[in-house]
C-alpha cells in the first residue's frame, strides 16, 4: 500500500491550489488531509467515505477547502481556496478503511506529505 502526495508549493495568500493523492495497493472507506506546520501538532483538515457523499471539515478550513475523490483513479484532491498564511503546513494524506475519524491515531497508512507555503 503506497499513499503519494503532491500538488504542493508556494502560493500568495488569496490564491488557490490543488492537492493530489494517489493511492495504490487497495482501495480505501475513508480517506483524509491532515497538516503539520513548523513547531505545531499533526491536525485534522478534511475526510470523505469511498463514494464522496461525506465529508467532513475542520472549522478553520470551511467554504475554502474542498475535498473529493475519484475512485476510478484511486485518488483523492483537496481543492484549497482563499489561502491564508496561517495554512501553510506540510499536507498528509491518510486512509482507512472505516468512514470517519479526525484523530492522527485513526489512521493506518499514511504518505509523505507535501509542502504548501502560503506568502503573505
Amino acid at each position: 500500500v503506497q499513499l503519494v502526495e503532491s500538488g504542493g508549493e508556494l502560493v500568495q495568500a488569496g490564491g488557490s491550489l490543488r492537492l493530489s493523492c494517489a493511492a495504490s495497493g487497495r482501495t480505501f472507506g475513508n480517506m483524509a488531509w491532515f497538516r503539520q506546520a513548523p513547531g505545531k501538532e499533526r491536525e485534522f483538515v478534511a475526510n470523505v467515505n469511498w463514494g464522496g457523499s461525506r465529508t467532513s471539515y475542520a472549522d478553520s478550513v470551511k467554504g475554502r477547502f474542498t475535498i473529493s475523490r475519484d475512485n476510478a483513479k484511486n485518488t483523492m484532491y483537496l481543492q484549497m481556496n482563499n489561502l491564508k498564511p496561517e495554512d501553510t503546513a506540510v499536507y498528509y494524506c491518510a486512509a482507512r478503511m472505516e468512514y470517519g475519524g479526525a484523530w492522527v491515531s485513526n489512521y493506518d497508512y499514511w504518505g509523505q506529505g507535501t509542502q504548501v507555503t502560503v506568502s503573505s
